[in-house]
């Protein structure tokens, strides 16, 4: 079944939750909602017709390696094309390097349909923009202009190059050696796995950045540089020379994303592959760090996104699929199964999810805007602590959850979801990665525990719910949304007790605090959404207040978030329980019953 970029919920969450209008004028960002429906309209065109088609042929025909050299899926090249030539990879990053300068905020928006269109090519266009992250925070200004604008017109592409056979999430034990020569550059030696779009057909050149350690370095991860190496040697005046001594090996054969080429790289096998160090010797982590950061914002969404597809495939099917009389035996003849109880429960439970996850996910991205471009320096810190301490939940939660939603799907199906040829099986596969790759969801809850919520004391963390108490009351006041106000009060009420437990325990007794951390990610996950989802709810209510004529979809956006709160948000005193009183389980534990 075809994917529809579901535009309308989109710009309500862009304009309600996000308060995209606000963002604009706080950037000076000369546009407006006719222009952003604008945008998102040529975003769905293209996603819809070319890249979305390729996505089942890319899953039963995935690239693979040929003569040392990689052959992406069908269609992937003619895609690939239409993405860069209309300015899409460049739709976010600064007009001085060949972007449009516009504001994160939006492109989530088109990288959702991306995504949701075919995961496996949309993973091309996140590295690279990973890697713009990284040369334009720590690049040279001669760097910035020589690589940069190639990668945005689809010239050349970016990967990023950190895991080694013996050094998976553990960078300290990277070995790849660089080794300076008399002209500045580097000869780099050493073997990289697990790198997404390593090599491939789409363009003619690929900017590995690497990370690898100089014969000076230090131990551990204060010694390991940032280094680009080209795929190819780029002369003085920017046209491509000889290949570089970097080798595809060999491809993975996977679950899921299968077209997506996951490559073994060799650096270095005949005399050394040349390198250009990034910045500074010893602070390559810190640079790639932007990077990681970046993408796994990319990857939140790529659960969001894959979430949305397995929806809508469900909802289809649903529909159409008759099946049995109704329960409450008001036809005698069997109905379409979208009328039965429980599949109106499964269902409700992905549409929920996913409103939930797309107001968190859009919300965060505005925050990024905010912090980077605000002209008051204040305000930019302050939203600067909020991004970063949503990063982990975008990427965590809606990476589990995607897992869940993506199963509801083919659990809709029933058998026919158990058949490849449904399609449904591809999204739980293609899903199964997220919660893995760029950290996997225990990195992020650590993260989540260590960096931001122990370092500054919980004030972010305590500062979130302060203002869902306000969303609290705003609730209680409104009669036809009232019950939700309860709901969302104990959702905030276990997250506080929580976050009271990680900061009393986690000095005098850290393995009980870290036992519950994913438990924490997640309850912290499932409030934010929640929290988000009230505010959609609150929106909605005004707008139908007013006359606004999508009477329709405002009454099912409340309805929406009712459920979430009625069915899914009370999962957090159950999860504060387990935290709280379930830490000592883990920790004390004895391995050797194992």
């Amino acid at each position: 079944m075809p994917y529809i970029a579901p535009q309308k919920d989109m710009m309500f969450t862009l304009e309600h939750v996000a308060n995209l209008n606000q963002v604009f004028a706080d950037l000076g960002v000369d546009l407006d909602s006719e222009m952003v429906t604008g945008i998102l309209d040529e975003a769905a065109k293209l996603n819809q017709d070319i890249v979305a088609p390729t996505n089942r042929t890319g899953d039963v025909k995935p690239s693979y390696l040929h003569d040392g050299k990689v052959i992406t899926s069908p269609g992937f090249k003619e895609a690939f094309k239409a993405y860069t030539e209309g300015g899409w990879q460049g739709l976010s990053h600064p007009e001085s390097v060949g972007g449009q300068g516009l504001p994160k905020l939006l492109a989530t928006a088109c990288c959702e349909m991306l995504n949701s269109s075919n995961m496996s090519f949309a993973l091309c266009t996140l590295l690279t923009d990973g890697a713009i992250e990284a040369l334009l925070t720590a690049g040279s200004e001669r760097m910035k202009q020589q690589y940069i604008p190639r990668m945005i017109s689809g010239e050349w592409t970016g990967s990023m190059n950190l895991t080694e056979p013996q050094a998976g999430s553990d960078l300290a034990l990277v070995r790849s050696r660089a080794e300076p020569q008399p002209d500045g550059t580097y000869k780099v030696f050493g073997t990289k796995i697990f790198i997404t779009y390593g090599d491939h057909d789409l363009a003619e050149n690929i900017i590995h950045l690497v990370l690898a350690r100089t014969p000076t370095a230090p131990e551990g991860i204060r010694g390991i540089s940032l280094f680009i190496v080209p795929k190819r040697m780029v002369n003085a005046d920017g046209s491509l020379g000889a290949a570089n001594d970097v080798q595809c090996l060999s491809l993975e054969h996977k679950l899921g994303i299968k077209a997506s080429p996951t490559a073994v790289l060799q650096f270095g096998d005949n005399g050394g592959a040349t390198g250009y160090l990034v910045g500074e010797e010893n602070r390559g982590l810190e640079y790639m760090f932007v990077m990681m950061n970046a993408a796994r914002f990319s990857v939140g969404i790529q659960g969001l996104s894959v979430m949305e597809t397995a929806y809508q495939q469900a909802r289809d099917y649903a529909a159409e699929r008759i099946q049995s009389r109704p329960v409450d035996g008001s036809t005698r003849e069997a109905v379409a199964i979208i009328h039965h109880p429980d599949v109106k429960r499964m269902l409700l439970m992905m549409k929920a999810t996913i409103e939930g996850c797309r107001a968190m996910s859009y919300y965060t991205a505005g925050l990024s805007d905010i912090a980077h471009h605000h002209a008051d320096e204040s305000i930019r810190a302050k939203a600067l602590a909020q991004y970063e301490f949503m990063v982990p939940l975008v990427k965590g939660f809606n990476t589990e959850q995607s897992i869940e939603i993506t199963s509801l799907g083919v659990q809709v199906h029933g058998g026919m979801g158990f058949i490849e040829e449904t399609g449904a099986a591809q999204h739980y596969r293609d899903a199964r990665i997220l919660p893995i790759y760029e950290g996997t969801t225990a990195i992020q809850a650590n993260d989540l525990i260590g960096r931001k919520t122990i370092r500054d004391n919980g004030a972010v963390a305590l500062n979130f719910a302060d203002q869902i108490d306000e969303t609290v009351a705003q609730l209680s006041r409104i009669e036809s949304l009232a019950t939700m106000a309860q709901p969302l009060a104990n959702a905030n009420t276990a997250y506080r007790q929580v976050v009271t437990f990680v900061l009393n325990h986690s000095k005098n007794q850290p393995n009980h605090v870290f036992a519950g951390s994913v438990l924490y990610l997640k309850l912290a996950g499932l409030l934010m959404a929640g929290w988000h989802s009230a505010r959609a709810a609150l929106a909605a209510q005004q707008q139908a207040q007013n006359g606004t004529a999508d009477e329709l979809f405002l009454t099912g956006k409340m309805a929406t978030a009712n459920f979430y709160m009625q069915h899914i948000l009370p999962q957090t005193t159950a999860l504060a329980q387990a935290i709280i009183a379930g830490g000592d389980t883990v920790a004390d534990f004895d391995v050797s019953c194992f």
